[in-house]
């Protein structure tokens, strides 16, 4: 009785471990989105709803699409991770955690060229939207999210 009660409560304590483990996990959508004015706008990806007005109130576009995109859960908040498109790629250097946010490494490619590198602040409480290059009649957008 005292091993099998022993033994449960080192189970016990296992699945609560993982389960807190679980819960301090964090998903980021990571997104290159194409954002244009066109007569007949397309619905906005489910991604992008969450912050619909917000894009487009401070870039004047009326269509968003996503052209790449990836998610990765941050357990350590030291993740790297890439959202790809035929074109473009964005690779992700999680650097750290602060109770604010993600510490972030990005870089911008296009094919094997890279664009732009710079350090940014993902906050956990609104997303991270960078201004990319035109692209034809519309504008690239990079776009982090803490879902």
């Amino acid at each position: 009785m005292g091993r099998t009660l022993a033994f449960l409560i080192s189970f016990v304590s296992l699945i609560i471990g993982a389960t807190s483990e679980l819960q301090g996990a964090e998903t980021v959508w990571s997104g290159l989105v194409i954002a244009e004015n066109v007569a007949q706008p397309q619905t906005i990806p489910p991604e992008l709803t969450r912050i619909e007005g917000s894009l487009k109130k401070f870039f004047g576009y009326n269509q968003f699409q996503v052209i790449g995109q990836s998610q990765k859960t941050l357990k350590t908040g030291q993740e790297d991770w890439l959202a790809t498109s035929k074109f473009f790629g964005l690779h992700v250097d999680a650097q750290g955690e602060s109770a604010a946010g993600y510490v972030l490494n990005l870089k911008l490619y296009k094919e094997k060229e890279l664009l732009l590198e710079t350090d940014a602040k993902l906050s956990k409480r609104s997303p991270l939207v960078i201004k990319g290059p035109q692209i034809g009649s519309g504008q690239l957008l990079l776009v982090l999210v803490i879902q």
